[in-house]
C-alpha cells in the first residue's frame, strides 16, 4: 500500500469523512454550515500519511475546482496496479483523469452534449415520459400507493442514456442496484469499487461488440470517427462516465424534486402552469437546493502550495463539498437553506461542479427535468406522497444523494 492506504480494499469509512455525505432529510447536516462559517478549509483527523482537507465555501471550492495546474484528479496512487499498467480510464472515466488525456477524451464527447445536438432528443424524452406516466397511472388506478422512483425516476434517464450511447435496455433492475452501490460508501470503498467493476464489465462487452458492428449511438459514432486511435479501455471509460452520470444523478433529482414541489402547492402549481422561464427558474433552484452530487471528485495537490492562506503539501487531498457551497449565503443569497424559486443568487450554483471537470451532461439533465416535472404535475394534479417524510428511507452515506423508493398516490 502506498502512503498507508489501498482505497479499493477499504471496508470502513473514517468518522470524520462522513459529515459531507450526511443529511437530515433533504438538508446537509448543520455541521457543514458551521465549518463553512468558521473553518472553510477544515483538516480532517484521519490516520493517513497525507492530509485531507474539506472545503465548504464557494470561494475555496471554485478555487480548487478551477485550478488544473496545482491539483490533479488522478487517483491511481491510492489503488492497486500502480506499476503504470493501469490507466485513469480503468477506474472510472473522465472524473479521475488529467490533461492531456482528459482534454482529448472530453473533446470527443463534448459535441454530443451541446444544446443544439441535445434538442433532437426532446421528442424521444417526451415519449419516454408519457409512456412511464401511463404506467404510473395504470399501477395507481385503484388508489393504492405506487413507487414513483421505480416507475418513473429511474426508467426515464436510464432509457435516455441507453439510447444516446446506443446500449440495449437489458438488466435494468441490476443496473439500478449497481448504480446505487457504486456511490454508496456505507461499507467503505471496497463495495463501491466492486459495483464499478461490474458496470464497466458490461460496457467493455458493449464496446467490443460495437468494434465489430458499430451501433447507432455515441459509442458507435466514436468508433467510426476515432477507430484505433481510441482504445477499448478509454472508450469504455468515456461510456462509463456518460452512462452512470447520465441516469443515477438525474433519477435522484426527479424523486427528490417531486418531494420538494409537493411540499408547497404554490410551487407545484408554478411548474404545472408556469412559462418555460418559470420552469427553468424552478429547475435551477432545485439543482442548487438539492445538490444530489454532494462532493466533487477528490483533488490531489501536485506540489506544495497555498490554498487561499492554508499551506498544503504535495499529495494532500482536497474534498470540495458541493452541497455546502450551494448553501453559501455569500453566493446563494438570503436564507439559502430554504427552497425559493424566486431566489436571485449572486453567482451560479455548483450542482454540476466547476472547471474542466464540470459535468458534461448538465444540459441533458436540465432538459429531462424541464420535460418531466411539468408533465408529471399536469398529468396528476392530485399527486401526493403516500407516507410522512419521516418514513422515507434516504441514502445515508452516498456521493449521490437520493431516495430509492418514493410511494405516491396518483
Amino acid at each position: 500500500m502506498k502512503k498507508g492506504i489501498d482505497l479499493a480494499s477499504l471496508t470502513f469509512i473514517p468518522e470524520p469523512t462522513k459529515v459531507p455525505l450526511q443529511r437530515t432529510g433533504l438538508d446537509p447536516v448543520p455541521r457543514l454550515a458551521e465549518l463553512r462559517a468558521t473553518d472553510p478549509v477544515h483538516k480532517l483527523d484521519l490516520p493517513f500519511d497525507f492530509s485531507v482537507y474539506l472545503v465548504t465555501d464557494t470561494a475555496h471550492v471554485r478555487a480548487v475546482l478551477a485550478n488544473r495546474d496545482d491539483y490533479s484528479n488522478d487517483i491511481r496512487h491510492l489503488l492497486p496496479g500502480t506499476d503504470g499498467t493501469t490507466s485513469g480510464e480503468d477506474i472510472g472515466g473522465l472524473g479521475f483523469t488529467d490533461a492531456p488525456l482528459h482534454t482529448r477524451l472530453r473533446k470527443i464527447v463534448t459535441p454530443e452534449f451541446t444544446m443544439r445536438r441535445l434538442a433532437r432528443l426532446e421528442p424521444m424524452i417526451e415519449a419516454f415520459v408519457e409512456n412511464r406516466l401511463d404506467e404510473l397511472a395504470a399501477a395507481g388506478a385503484d388508489g393504492t400507493p405506487v413507487d414513483l422512483a421505480k416507475l418513473l425516476s429511474f426508467p426515464v434517464p436510464f432509457q435516455t442514456i441507453c439510447a444516446l450511447l446506443g446500449l440495449e435496455l437489458s438488466d435494468r433492475d441490476a443496473f439500478a442496484r449497481l448504480g446505487v452501490q457504486r456511490f454508496d460508501i456505507t461499507s467503505g470503498a471496497a463495495a463501491a469499487f466492486g459495483a464499478v467493476s461490474a458496470q464497466r464489465e458490461f460496457l467493455f462487452d458493449a464496446v467490443a461488440r460495437q468494434r465489430v458492428e458499430p451501433g447507432p449511438g455515441l459509442i458507435g459514432a466514436i468508433i467510426r470517427d476515432e477507430g484505433d486511435r481510441i482504445s477499448d479501455a478509454d472508450l469504455a471509460g468515456l461510456a462509463d462516465g456518460v452512462f452512470t452520470g447520465g441516469y443515477e444523478t438525474t433519477a435522484g433529482m426527479i424523486s427528490l424534486s417531486t418531494l420538494v414541489l409537493l411540499r408547497d402547492p404554490a410551487h407545484a402549481e408554478l411548474v404545472r402552469t408556469g412559462s418555460r422561464k418559470d420552469v427553468d427558474r424552478v429547475v435551477e433552484e432545485l439543482l442548487r437546493y438539492l445538490s444530489v452530487v454532494q462532493m466533487a471528485f477528490p483533488r490531489f495537490a501536485r506540489h506544495d502550495l497555498d490554498l487561499l492562506g492554508t499551506p498544503l503539501k504535495a499529495g494532500d487531498v482536497v474534498l470540495a463539498s458541493l452541497s455546502a457551497s450551494n448553501r453559501d449565503p455569500l453566493t446563494a443569497g438570503a436564507s439559502p437553506e430554504f427552497f425559493d424559486p424566486a431566489r436571485v443568487p449572486t453567482s451560479g450554483h455548483l450542482a454540476f461542479g466547476h472547471g474542466a471537470h464540470r459535468c458534461i451532461g448538465a444540459e441533458l439533465a436540465r432538459m429531462e427535468l424541464r420535460i418531466l416535472l411539468p408533465a408529471l404535475l399536469r398529468r396528476f394534479p392530485d399527486l401526493a406522497v403516500a407516507v410522512p417524510q419521516s418514513e422515507l428511507q434516504f441514502r445515508e452515506l452516498s456521493f449521490v444523494y437520493g431516495i430509492d423508493q418514493l410511494p405516491v398516490t396518483v
